[in-house]
C-alpha cells in the first residue's frame, strides 16, 4: 500500500484504486503458501519485468486500470524480491538451512536466502512493518487506516507467537492421518521425517 501515497498527492483521483491494487499485489504471491509455496505464485524476474513495462504505460497512459496493474505487479515484485533478503524455505528458519529463499523460474533454479531479514515474523520483520506503516497511518483515513492498523495487529501477534507456530505445526501434522500427509507442504513434515529416520536406525 506504501507503493501508492505518491499518488495520494500527485493524482489522488487514482489513489483508492491503487491503494487496493498495492494491497492485493503484496499478498497474492502468498496465495501459493500450501501449494508449492514461493513457487507457484512468485515470480521475481517475471513480475518484476511486466512491473517496469506496466508503470511505464502507466505513467504514459494514466488510468485507474494502468495505474492499478502497475502498482499490483510492482508490489507482487516486491514480495518476492524482498523474500529472496530474508529467510529460507523451512519450518524454523532462524535454523538457517535451508538454500531456497524463492523460485527463479526464468533461470529454472532456486535463489538461496540472503538472511537481510533472519526469518518472517523476527523482531526486525516487525520493525520493517511498523516503518511502513507509519506514513500510511498519517497520510491514509477511514477503511484504508483501520486496513493498516489490522495489518499490524496481524504482525505484532505474528510475530509473539512464530516460533511457537513451528512446534504447534509439527504437533498437529503427527495427528494427521497418513493419507493426509502427502498434501501437506514439506517443511511441515521435516520433523516426522527425522523422527522416522531415528526409528528406523
Amino acid at each position: 500500500m506504501a507503493l501508492a501515497l505518491p499518488l495520494v498527492l500527485v493524482a489522488p483521483e487514482f489513489a483508492p484504486l491503487a491503494l487496493v491494487a498495492g494491497l492485493f499485489g503484496g499478498v497474492f504471491p502468498d496465495l501459493d503458501m500450501y501449494v508449492g509455496h514461493r513457487k507457484t505464485l512468485h515470480f521475481p524476474v517475471y513480475y518484476s519485468a511486466l512491473a517496469v513495462v506496466a508503470a511505464a504505460v502507466a505513467v504514459l497512459i494514466p488510468s485507474g486500470a494502468t495505474v492499478a496493474v502497475a502498482v499490483f505487479l510492482i508490489g507482487a515484485a516486491l514480495h518476492c524480491v524482498s523474500d529472496i533478503f530474508g529467510s529460507g524455505l523451512e519450518l524454523r528458519p532462524w535454523e538457517g538451512t535451508s538454500d531456497r529463499a524463492v523460485y527463479d523460474h526464468y533461470r529454472g533454479t532456486w535463489i538461496p536466502p540472503r538472511q537481510l531479514v533472519r526469518y518472517d515474523g523476527a523482531p526486525a520483520d516487525l520493525l520493517l512493518s511498523l516503518s511502513l506503516s507509519v506514513p500510511l497511518l498519517y497520510t491514509l483515513e477511514g477503511a484504508f487506516r483501520w486496513i493498516v492498523i489490522g495489518t499490524l495487529v496481524v504482525a505484532v501477534t505474528y510475530t509473539a507467537v512464530r516460533r511457537h507456530l513451528a512446534d504447534l505445526a509439527a504437533t498437529v501434522v503427527r495427528w494427521l492421518p497418513i493419507g493426509v500427509r502427502p498434501y501437506v507442504p514439506e517443511r511441515y513434515l521435516e520433523d516426522l521425517g527425522s523422527e522416522t529416520g531415528t526409528t528406523a536406525r
